[in-house]
């Protein structure tokens, strides 16, 4: 079990019980075991930014009330950020990583959603909170919404300075990867088989581009010629990537693979695998297992080594300008040692 936090360290000498002023652990977290990076805790905030939680569950409920796309697009964001090179925020910098074919068609109200979340936050608590954290804070609240446990967030991390290189960017998987690809890609990330299957499962809900699955071959020829014509009669349609129940966070994603119903060659690659298949069938007969699997795989990507360097930005879009200012994550944690 991970040391007790500084902040309840001091909580503790201060005569108080910790677990006034900390959440309990989860489920989740009791019985995984993902090393927390350097320099980050659970309750980096709880002194800080007390209502931190409330505010960032707050805007996901409602901007989900509003838009059920916002869920498959938190999801999408957070792991384009984090699988490069850890969570840092460097997709939200403008004219950066985002304009890279990787990243094309990030939902711009998700976006908003961060920046708007971060400026209440700041309103509230001062410049503590980096756009990262609230990021990850908001993706695991859209994922709580949908039905799934929750997880520890590990929170401190700074904004990147810089966008992410092409190279960096260029790990994440794409839509035509074949089994062999996706799990060297997972892998050399440290994901094994069960959290590449459960990760996958995020396509449970959202959409692709026709472009995606242009070259879609393989399974159900039925299936495919249904796609094509569709994307010939209108080459800008948005394909669901759950032809069954496309706004539900659900294990139907599963049960289409094993019938040859998924939409990208990626998907269906996932059924190429001796091991992989298994996974695909465990999750599609067991839906509480996907969903306690997947939380603790997402805990896994929010834990990536990452995010230590930078700043805490004014606006999620943009570095911090000369004499802006700027509270660095490690000065924050230092005030309450």
């Amino acid at each position: 079990m991970a040391a007790l936090s500084r902040a309840a360290m001091v909580l503790t000498m201060m005569g108080l019980a910790a677990t006034s002023a900390l959440s309990q652990p989860s489920l989740i977290s009791m019985t995984t075991d993902v090393p927390l990076p350097d320099g980050l805790s659970y309750d980096f905030h709880a002194l800080s930014c007390t209502n931190l939680q409330n505010m960032v569950r707050d805007a996901v409920q409602g901007a989900i009330a509003r838009d059920a796309g916002v869920v498959p697009g938190l999801l999408r964001l957070f792991f384009h950020d984090c699988f490069p090179q850890g969570c840092d925020a460097s997709i939200l910098l403008d004219n950066g990583e985002r304009n890279m074919p990787q990243n094309g068609g990030l939902r711009r109200s998700v976006l908003d959603l961060i920046e708007s979340i971060r400026a209440t936050v700041h309103r509230a608590c001062g410049p503590t909170v980096s756009c990262a954290d609230i990021t990850n804070l908001a993706t695991k609240e859209a994922i709580m919404q949908s039905r799934l446990p929750g997880y520890d967030v590990p929170l401190g991390r700074r904004d990147s300075l810089t966008p992410a290189t092409a190279q960096q960017v260029g790990i994440l998987p794409g839509p035509d990867f074949n089994v062999q690809q996706l799990v060297r890609t997972f892998a050399d990330r440290g994901f094994d088989k069960m959290d590449l299957v459960a990760l996958s499962g995020a396509h449970t809900v959202g959409k692709a581009s026709c472009g995606s699955f242009r070259n879609r071959a393989g399974e159900n020829a039925d299936f495919v010629r249904t796609l094509q014509q569709v994307c010939a009669r209108n080459p800008g349609h948005l394909q669901d990537l759950d032809v069954t129940t496309p706004n539900t966070f659900d294990n139907r994603y599963y049960n289409n693979l094993q019938v040859g119903r998924g939409v990208l060659n990626s998907d269906m690659a996932l059924t190429r695998d001796g091991e992989t298949k298994n996974w695909v069938n465990n999750f599609a007969g067991n839906q509480g297992w996907f969903f306690s699997q997947f939380s603790t795989s997402m805990r896994k990507l929010a834990h990536l080594p990452g995010g230590n360097i930078g700043e805490i930005r004014n606006n999620c879009f943009r570095r911090n300008g000369n004499g802006e200012s700027v509270i660095l994550a490690a000065e924050v944690f230092a005030a309450f040692a």
